[in-house]
């Protein structure tokens, strides 16, 4: 049995809203919406897990995929591409006007 206590559950909602807000912080539509998913499943099996070790060993390796995460949406913002229709609210006047930055 380790020396290290399992993380509270204070810890781990604050990693879930951290991850969160990187998630949704991709330029691109595509990744955005894949990480958001990603996180949310990642975060409903660390809830339901019971077992002190294994809860340790999500909660770790969820710390390490934050910083990547990170690291890839400052990396998105920097190469965004265009945005794509289902981004836009409404129809714009004019059909180039979809062809704005992402970011």
């Amino acid at each position: 049995m380790s020396a290290v206590a399992a993380p509270t559950k204070q810890a781990i909602k604050g990693l879930y809203n951290n991850m969160l807000r990187t998630s949704q912080s991709f330029s691109s539509y595509n990744f955005r919406e894949y990480f958001v998913r990603r996180t949310e499943e990642t975060f409903r099996t660390m809830e339901n897990e019971t077992d002190p070790e294994k809860l340790r060993s999500l909660y770790a390796e969820s710390v390490k995929e934050h910083t990547v995460l990170s690291r890839s949406a400052v990396v998105n913002q920097l190469y965004g591409g265009w945005k794509l229709a289902v981004e836009t609210k409404e129809m714009p006047q004019h059909p180039e006007a979809i062809k704005d930055r992402g970011d």
